[in-house]
């Protein structure tokens, strides 16, 4: 049995070969969020998966986010999260507070954990050389930024020295002596685009895009950017979806070669997509 077991293991690592090939040298933009951020299970198995496929030669850029840790913060001091058309409704106290959180616990908590599992990681936000400059999206979400100008030399030059940037989503404002909360969805897109990335992913809570929203069987794995339009208005892309599906097509249509929907409730998910046959979310091309 251990011997067959042995042999399987083997089989795989030879599966993974063509695909290490592929992305040796090449980047790969992670959005890493939601329930895989919470689950220690989970986020144990990004990071390894991280550090996998750092150690194999593909250039690993991590965008976080922490909704989650800044509605903790908020609640700590009293503070009632608000969203206005599901963005934080960003004000000044709050915008210190996602500023805290984002590129002080959370983004140094995720480059430590990197660190200590046998990784080589620098932490980084947006304000950092001026990586995300961002003016104000609309008055009615405070402040809340919309990214005019990505300059990735800060994230090339970790790269360039064997590093893994970890980037939080704060940018700098170019319309007013202020920062900015973006979404991480977004930051990771315009980031993916300005690196001229290989793949874009972006773990959520969901299996992917599904025909059925009840059905999981009903997953559709790859689309174009020309069938989009069409799942719109037939409503099978709705609601939270709208927008990440955005961010794809956005990143796709600005040069990244494929952007991908990842279901980070699956354990090592983002090795399965990336390093084998099977490819488990919805890719857009």
């Amino acid at each position: 049995m251990s011997f067959n077991h042995e042999v399987d293991r083997a089989n795989v690592l030879a599966e993974a070969l063509p695909y290490i090939q592929k992305y040796y040298g090449k980047t790969i933009v992670v959005k890493y969020g939601g329930n895989a951020m919470i689950s220690e299970g989970l986020r144990h198995a990004v990071i390894s998966d991280i550090i996998l496929l750092h150690l194999v030669g593909i250039r690993v850029v991590v965008v976080h986010g922490g909704g989650p840790e800044i509605s903790g913060m908020l609640k700590k001091i009293g503070k009632e999260s608000k969203f206005v058309d599901g963005l934080r409704y960003t004000d000044q106290e709050t915008m210190d507070i996602v500023q805290q959180i984002l590129c002080g616990k959370v983004n140094k908590d995720l480059v430590a954990t990197l660190n200590r599992t046998g990784g080589k990681a620098i932490g980084l936000c947006g304000m950092d050389g001026g990586l995300f400059q961002a003016k104000v999206l609309d008055e009615k979400y405070g402040q809340v930024g919309e990214i005019v100008h990505v300059d990735a030399t800060v994230v090339e030059d970790a790269l360039a020295n064997g590093y893994i940037p970890v980037v939080s989503t704060v940018a700098q404002g170019v319309d007013a002596e202020c920062s900015y909360n973006i979404n991480a969805d977004t930051a990771a897109a315009k980031l993916a685009t300005a690196l001229d990335a290989e793949r874009l992913i972006l773990l959520t809570d969901v299996r992917g895009l599904l025909r059925d929203p009840k059905d999981e069987s009903t997953l559709i794995p790859s689309l174009t950017i020309s069938q989009v339009h069409a799942l719109v208005q037939d409503g099978i892309i709705s609601g939270g979806m709208i927008p990440k599906i955005e961010c794809c097509v956005e990143a796709v249509r600005s040069g990244v070669k494929s952007a991908v929907i990842l279901d980070g409730r699956i354990e090592h998910s983002i090795l399965i997509e990336l390093l084998s046959d099977e490819g488990i979310g919805t890719m857009l091309h």
